[in-house]
């Protein structure tokens, strides 16, 4: 089965790649021919998701899926959240983003976190969503230079590492959009 992901991300890309098994294949928007960058206008991860999937879909009427990820810090009324991406402005930068949320975690005790991924899926015209997360808490400096956005502060509970100091397939245990896109593939699956 093929579909087209809707992101221009490459690191989103290269981790849902390394948990799709044989018989699935990504087209990125990129080898589709597509180049736009789809706002994500809405307050929620689902209307992002959505919103995404929505556009390419009538673009080129061909089977797709987006994705929108959000890290939720408990005692920052769940920020970054929805705006991770542009926490610290809108150049999406990943240092400044953890600049911030260090910053804004000084005086806090309660670090706990989780990331949250939300597919949407439109396969022949019908929208299908699939969410997936990861607990664990906000370390207090950067380890690690793997991975993308949080990971180097954010380490997974039950983990010693950050995500940014772990191997994809360690990551790949862990990691909230694996569990989206595992969820998907189960799916995809059960279809007749």
């Amino acid at each position: 089965m093929k579909l087209i992901f809707a992101t221009n991300n490459q690191h989103k890309v290269e981790e849902i790649k390394s948990v799709l098994p044989s018989g699935f294949f990504i087209i990125t928007l990129k080898e589709a021919g597509i180049d736009i960058d789809i706002p994500e206008p809405y307050n929620t991860l689902q209307e992002n998701a959505e919103e995404k999937a929505s556009k390419i879909f009538e673009l080129v009427k061909t089977n797709c899926f987006s994705e929108d990820t959000g890290l939720e810090v408990y005692s920052l009324n769940n920020e970054p959240g929805v705006k991770s991406a542009r926490y610290a402005g809108e150049e999406k930068s990943f240092e400044k983003n953890i600049e911030k949320l260090l910053l804004k975690l000084k005086d806090h005790e309660d670090r706990t976190a989780r990331f949250r991924t939300v597919i949407c899926l439109i396969l022949d015209g019908i929208k299908l969503f699939f969410d997936g997360t990861c607990e664990g808490e906000i370390i207090t400096q950067p380890r690690g230079k793997k991975g993308f956005g949080y990971d180097s502060v954010f380490k997974p509970i039950g983990a010693a590492k950050t995500f940014a100091e772990m191997t994809t397939e360690e990551k790949n245990r862990y990691s909230h959009r694996s569990k989206a896109v595992a969820k998907l593939v189960t799916f995809l699956n059960h279809l007749p």
